[in-house]
């Protein structure tokens, strides 16, 4: 819990389940779409309706989008401040509508932008916060969120609560919630409103936008990843090529990027990205409970590695004991002659 958080003094108050909507540029975060599943099932648990809030400008096309995936309503403020992220206008902006509406749960995903936000929004409406969060569940009897997250270096899941203090918050990793499937028959309230917000009161200045060149791992549906067992740098080259035919990306442990093989974007698992692709190639890893919590919603799991007792192995749906510079160049020809044809 964060320091300065004080217990309300009418619980019951507060009611309601929000999603903060992440959209830069127009183009929606995938994990504010998960984050709605996620949120659907909190709400009807509750009985609740379930609340969409997206900050921006121009951006009434994603406030359809929002009700379409899993929303009842979008509180949409739009205003030429907040046409780009920045932490002042953004948590001053949510914060004010949560202590004018009082939401009993507001989810935010956890990603670069949402741990910026959520703190600040936070620590300005006196709640607590529980971060990285990957399990959301409602305790129906005394109406509790119960929010899980990874303990102990991803051993274990902490269950954390709040019984005094309103609104519940949670920051939930990428990767990890489903989104509901898209309805366009889906009706909802959409309600703008209004701020007044001047751009000379912001202390920061947006000089220049540059879009990052960093990998979207996340965005992937198909990863080849290298651990230990790639040996070095070159052992990459190999996992590129299976990547490139499969028309996917190159993901990495945590042990490889540290040995640095490859840069730290490419990283999956507890201290890097959570991935669910369509398909996880592991190639030499071993299975460490820290790269598992980051891949192991995958759908398709196949490992390689020439230890059969590789904990990887445990989890995989299709596991190949042997050498992986002599199975996956196999792989990338056989992938190769198969487009000839």
């Amino acid at each position: 819990m964060l320091e300065g958080a004080h217990p309300v003094e009418n619980i019951l108050e507060y009611r309601g389940v929000w999603v903060f909507m992440e959209q830069r540029g127009g183009e929606m975060a995938n994990v504010s779409y998960e984050l709605l599943g996620a949120g659907r099932m909190l709400a009807d648990k509750l009985g609740e309706r379930l609340t969409g809030v997206l900050l921006g400008n121009d951006v009434e096309k994603l406030a359809h989008e929002t009700i379409y995936y899993g929303a009842d309503m979008v509180l949409l403020v739009e205003h030429p401040v907040l046409v780009h992220y920045r932490t002042q206008p953004y948590a001053h902006v949510l914060s004010s509508l949560i202590k004018e509406r009082k939401p009993e749960i507001v989810l935010i995903g956890a990603t670069h932008t949402g741990r910026d936000l959520a703190s600040r929004v936070a620590v300005r409406v006196k709640a607590g916060i529980t971060a990285d969060c990957t399990e959301f569940d409602i305790d129906t009897e005394k109406r509790l969120f119960l929010m899980g997250r990874p303990a102990f270096g991803g051993k274990t899941l902490a269950t954390i609560y709040s019984e005094k203090h309103r609104p519940q918050m949670s920051t939930g990793r990428p990767g990890i919630m489903k989104c509901l499937p898209k309805d366009i028959a889906r009706q909802g309230k959409i309600e703008r409103v209004p701020f007044e917000l001047h751009e000379e009161d912001i202390a920061t200045k947006l000089l220049e936008f540059v879009k990052s060149k960093e990998l979207n791992i996340q965005a992937a549906q198909i990863i080849v990843s290298g651990g230990r067992g790639i040996g070095g740098k070159e052992g990459f080259g190999v996992l590129e090529e299976l990547a490139q035919a499969l028309g996917g990306v190159v993901g990495a442990s945590r042990a490889a990027v540290d040995s640095g093989w490859i840069s730290r974007d490419h990283q999956v698992g507890q201290t890097g990205k959570t991935v669910s692709p369509k398909l996880y190639i592991a190639c030499g890893i071993s299975g460490a409970v820290q790269h598992l919590a980051g891949m192991k919603t995958s759908q398709t799991i196949v490992a390689i590695n020439r230890d059969p007792a590789a904990p990887i192995f445990k989890i995989a749906d299709f596991g190949v004991v042997g050498d992986l510079f002599e199975i996956v160049p196999a792989m990338t020809e056989a992938l190769k002659k198969e487009k000839l044809q």
